[in-house]
C-alpha cells in the first residue's frame, strides 16, 4: 500500500512533535549503571527517580526507504559531577547513519566506534551533526535548561542499546570548575 505524504509541527523550544504517536520517558532507574558515580546514583534513587530525558516519535514503517523522525529533550542535571545524557546506542543495522539538529539549549554529541575511536561535537540551536555508519552515539546536556534536538535516521536502522550498556562510552562528560570536561571513562571495556 502506498503511504500518503504528511506534515508535522515541531516546536523548537520544547521539542514537541505534533502529532506524534509515542513519547518515551527515561528515568534514572532506566539508566542504572550508565553513570560513572554509582554511589551518587544510588543515593538519588533512594529518595526519588528523576526523569533524565524523553523522546517523542512518529511511528513509521521500520523498513528500507522510510525515515524515522524523533525529538529528544534532555533535562538539565548531574549524577555526581556527570551531566545528564541519553543512554546512547549503535544501530542494529550498523551501516546506517543519523542526523541531529540542535533546537534548544546546549550540549555535546559523543560518538565512538566499537574499537574505541572517539569524537565529540558541541551542539547548540542550529547545529546539524552527521553521524556516519558504524558510530555509536550519545547526547549530553551541559546547560542549565532542557537540551532539545531533532533526529532523522533510516527506517530500518534499529537501536542497539545493549553494547553501550555492556561497555560504556570511551569518555564521559563531567563538570570541573563550572565547565564541561571530557575525561577517560575508567569503566570503558574494550571488547
Amino acid at each position: 500500500m502506498l503511504m500518503k505524504p504528511f506534515s508535522l509541527n515541531l516546536n523548537f523550544k520544547t521539542g514537541d512533535l505534533l502529532p506524534h504517536d509515542r513519547t518515551n520517558i527515561r528515568r534514572l532507574s532506566d539508566m542504572k549503571g550508565m553513570f560513572y558515580d554509582s554511589k551518587s546514583e544510588q543515593q538519588i534513587l533512594e529518595k526519588e527517580n528523576p526523569i533524565i530525558y524523553s523522546f517523542s516519535e512518529k511511528i513509521l514503517p521500520e523498513e528500507n526507504g522510510h525515515l524515522q523522525l524523533a525529538t529528544t529533550r534532555i533535562l538539565p542535571g548531574k549524577i555526581g559531577n556527570e551531566y545528564y545524557m541519553t543512554k546512547g546506542h549503535y544501530h542494529k543495522r550498523p551501516d546506517t547513519s543519523e542526523v541531529y539538529l540542535g533546537l534548544e539549549g546546549e550540549g555535546w554529541l559523543l560518538i565512538q566506534t566499537e574499537k574505541g575511536e572517539f569524537e565529540s561535537i558541541q551542539i547548540r540551536p542550529g547545529t546539524i551533526a552527521y553521524i556516519p555508519p558504524y558510530w555509536g552515539h550519545r547526547m549530553v546536556n551541559t546547560g542549565s535548561v532542557p537540551f532539545v534536538f531533532f533526529a532523522v535516521y533510516p527506517g530500518d536502522a534499529g537501536h542497539n542499546y545493549g553494547d553501550i550498556e555492556r561497555t560504556g562510552f570511551v569518555k564521559i562528560l563531567v563538570e570541573r570548575e563550572g565547565k564541561p570536561v571530557l575525561i577517560d571513562n575508567p569503566r570503558w571495556k574494550k571488547e
